[in-house]
């Protein structure tokens, strides 16, 4: 099979995953609403492969017994799910009836004036994402309590049959609760939030806000670093999680710390190109950890750490070969910085030992909601920024960036996903202004894919995403801010 038809293939199982995410989140609240008709449930954010959800009041484990049940019978019946699409005007009337002020928000403050409301049996709910036309094709799902809510868990989107096993994660959890008092520290946890703010003229406000609260966290790790007075920081993330503009932020403030940091790439570290492992398609695998060379990048960080001076390499990635760099040396006060996508596994750093080293995760974790049943995802806020970035300044075409998609996720669940608990630290890179901001860059990027394209479902998606939310203007986006790493402008050399 050839590449390009792959990455087709794996763009509709993408699809094909969301829409059972939105089908199952569909028979949630159907079957809460059935059984329980006075509670009222939120779906928070991702987290140990499912949906975090709050279910208000809480339930009891017998309540639960019976939720599950409840869905379980739903799917078992293969009910039809219709869909019709209604005038805004009367949108806003349904769900005003139904007190969905969460929705009638969200309508009341888009451009939007086509909305497809869905129905399963006698309840009405619209979702972004399209659920599936039945109910019978969700057979796998789960639900289990985690602190004040459940989890509703559902398969991986390479084998939609069964679940993952469980995994806790705790951390990532706590980083969550963080950042949802950010939230609260703006007043907006959905989208209609930000677009009164944005209506209202306070749009220039939240960004000064929303990157003061991340400077605020960069200046706690940093302390934090300080405190723990390890010399090797180890920071790691997902692909566009703004790791560069991160680790460069970083070390501003240990240098306002007096801590002289030395910053590494582990990129410069990889293998020449005839040593480069192969994914199956024959493609260099640079997603893979043996692509790096480990036993050199161990050597010169362990001189390093010693006071020695070392020669840094600089991979050269046109002729697939690493260059000499300048010789530097660790100052007594000072600390490196190494980053790159493994650097929370242990494996990249064997000859190291683990307390000597400080690990901090970086990705974009979404605060922001769509409304209470609509979560903004944080693989589509890392997927916006790489369709501008990759586009703009690093000569690909939109439909090459979407075909890498499954690509660059796969790679992710394998190399990075695993080992997030690993980390001493947290840093969610997300704005929550980012998607008003990014609107103005996509949309004339997204025209490019045409009706019969076979890309066009997936661009869609992001399209009727960003049509969500009233624009923002980039120049008022700082320019250290995370975000110029993708739209350009920024302070940063990169």
């Amino acid at each position: 099979m050839k590449l390009e038809e792959q990455a087709l293939i794996d763009l509709k199982e993408l699809d094909l995953w969301r829409r059972y995410q939105s089908t199952l989140s569909f028979i949630l609240f159907a079957a809460i609403k059935k059984i329980f008709p006075a509670r009222t449930v939120r779906i928070e954010h991702s987290i140990s492969k499912g949906f975090y959800c709050l279910i208000t009041p809480r339930l009891s484990v017998t309540q639960l017994r019976r939720l599950k049940k409840k869905m379980t019978d739903m799917i078992e019946q293969n009910i039809p799910i219709t869909t019709k699409r209604h005038s805004k005007e009367s949108a806003i009337e349904l769900f005003r009836r139904l007190q969905r002020d969460d929705r009638v928000a969200l309508l009341a403050t888009t451009r939007i004036q086509s909305i497809p409301i869905y129905t399963l049996q006698d309840i009405n709910d619209t979702y972004l994402i399209p659920p599936f036309e039945s109910t019978g094709s969700v057979n796998a799902f789960d639900l289990r309590f985690f602190r004040k809510g459940i989890i509703l868990r559902f398969p991986t989107w390479r084998d939609l049959s069964r679940l993952p096993s469980y995994e806790p994660q705790t951390k990532l959890a706590r980083i969550f609760n963080e950042y949802e008092d950010w939230g609260r520290i703006l007043g907006i946890t959905d989208i209609s939030d930000l677009n009164k703010a944005v209506i209202s003229g306070k749009g220039n406000e939240i960004i000064k806000i929303t990157e003061a609260l991340h400077e605020r966290k960069i200046v706690y790790i940093s302390d934090t670093c300080l405190k723990e007075k390890k010399r090797l920081l180890l920071i790691a993330g997902p692909s566009s999680a703004g790791k560069t503009t991160t680790t460069k932020r970083l070390a501003i403030q240990l240098l306002v710390n007096g801590i002289r940091p030395l910053i590494i790439s582990a990129d410069d570290y990889f293998l020449p190109h005839s040593r480069t492992p192969r994914d199956e398609f024959g493609r260099m695998d640079f997603e893979s950890i043996n692509a790096v060379d480990i036993e050199l990048l161990n050597h010169d960080l362990r001189a390093l750490m010693k006071g020695e001076p070392v020669t840094m390499p600089m991979f050269n990635f046109v002729t697939g070969r690493r260059n000499k760099g300048n010789t530097v040396r660790l100052p007594r006060q000072g600390v490196i910085l190494l980053e790159g996508i493994h650097c929370l596994n242990q494996d990249l750093t064997p000859r190291i030992p683990r307390d000597e080293k400080f690990k901090i995760y970086v990705s974009a974790l979404t605060q922001l909601n769509i409304d209470d049943h609509n979560r903004v995802s944080t693989t589509d806020t890392r997927m916006l920024r790489r369709i501008v970035r990759d586009t703009h300044f690093r000569g690909y075409n939109v439909k090459s960036v979407l075909h890498h998609l499954a690509c660059i996720r796969a790679g992710e669940e394998k190399n990075i996903y695993p080992y997030q608990e690993e980390a001493d630290e947290m840093f969610n890179s997300a704005l929550v202004y980012e998607p008003a901001v990014m609107k103005r860059y996509v949309l004339p990027i997204a025209r490019r894919i045409k009706k019969n394209d076979a890309e066009y479902t997936e661009i869609r998606h992001y399209v009727n995403f960003l049509m969500l939310f009233r624009d923002l203007d980039a120049r008022d986006v700082p320019s250290n801010s995370i975000l110029r790493e993708f739209i350009g402008s920024s302070s940063f050399r990169y």
